[in-house]
């Protein structure tokens, strides 16, 4: 029986489109969007910070001395600025409310920085969980099956009662493999729905 629903955050809960960030701080160029993307957001420095190796600001700073003259100034607004402001996915702040009034643990598994503790509370509905874990804090990232078990042990959980919902096949395929009911996200809560159902999780059809 499923007692606990454990979600992703980004592109699940709320969007982490890169396209839409270079928007936001008015970068057109073609050739500099590709240049901030390659440099910032597909970085190794970028995967170090979700494992806690670099903190947001350490990042920044690298980021800013190997762009262009330029495109300096975008390095802060696009490692540590990004969230401003946060778009929440639709119909997922009311899944999370109908699972918690319905029993359910709500928790989140995140792979993210340590620039998360910041923003999280803006999220909708981020005030219901009953626990949370991102991958900076414990130098662990998805889909290592060593986080998966950490994150269940911390919250006194069993594996078999909890269903994780990623955007990632691989994270998802990382939960199932230890242990957890896994849910690969489309962007769609209405198919969540059903999938959650299927799972035997109480959940309205919409």
């Amino acid at each position: 029986m499923i007692k606990n629903i454990i979600f992703d955050m980004g592109n699940v809960l709320i969007y982490f489109d890169r396209s839409l960030f270079l928007d936001n701080v008015g970068v057109t160029d073609p050739v500099d969007r590709e240049t901030l993307l390659r440099e910032i957001y597909l970085s190794l420095e970028w995967s170090m910070m979700d494992r806690g190796s670099l903190t947001d600001a350490q990042a920044s700073a690298i980021f800013e001395e190997r762009l262009p003259e330029h495109l300096k100034k975008y390095a802060s607004l696009l490692t540590e600025h990004w969230d401003r402001p946060i778009f929440p996915i639709p119909g997922m702040e009311a899944v999370v409310r109908e699972l918690k009034s319905n029993g359910y643990g709500i928790y989140l598994l995140s792979n993210a920085s340590y620039h998360q503790h910041d923003y999280w509370d803006e999220i909708p509905a981020s005030e219901l969980f009953d626990g949370t874990m991102i991958s900076a804090d414990v130098h662990l990232v998805k889909p290592q099956p060593e986080i998966y078990l950490l994150f269940c042990s911390r919250f006194g959980l069993r594996p078999e009662e909890c269903v994780f919902i990623d955007d990632s096949t691989p994270n998802v395929e990382g939960a199932v493999f230890s242990g957890l009911n896994g849910i690969v996200f489309h962007n769609d809560s209405s198919e969540l729905r059903k999938k959650l159902s299927a799972l035997g999780v109480r959940i309205e059809q919409v």
